[in-house]
């Protein structure tokens, strides 16, 4: 019995070490997935004008996850901007199919498809447009 459990010792180790490495992975990348939605749904939030305001978040949500080292196989980034109207909200869902391809051997999926949300308010007391002088119209 004793030689049975010396042998298959390291071997559960090792195993429980590829667990806690793939498990921490994934949280790795639900954070950072997060993040970069918070980030893209400020980006959106401070421009005046829906189409800068999706393109705004889609360069910063990817920006953001290539900064942090998440590279997804595909990546959506959806904007809800609701007219972008002094008071309302912006909404960003960052969704992003990450790569587990190491991980077959414990039965993990190849990828596995996160998603994060994140709400930004826009500026109550901001225009729509302003000049250059900083006035509003």
């Amino acid at each position: 019995m004793a030689t049975e459990v010396t042998l298959a010792a390291p071997f559960l180790v090792m195993l429980l070490v590829f667990v806690a490495v793939v498990i921490h992975r994934g949280v790795d990348a639900r954070l950072r997935l997060d993040d970069a939605a918070h980030q893209a749904a400020r980006a959106a939030s401070i421009e005046r004008i829906t189409a800068t305001a999706t393109a705004a978040a889609q360069s910063t949500a990817a920006n953001a996850l290539s900064s942090a080292g998440v590279s997804c196989a595909s990546l959506s980034v959806d904007t809800a901007t609701g007219g972008m109207r002094p008071g309302g909200t912006v909404s960003v869902t960052v969704s992003c199919a990450v790569d587990f391809g190491d991980a077959l051997i414990l039965g993990v999926p190849g990828q596995k498809r996160l998603s994060a949300t994140a709400v930004e308010p826009v500026d109550t007391w901001r225009s729509i447009s302003g000049n250059a002088s900083g006035g509003g119209a």
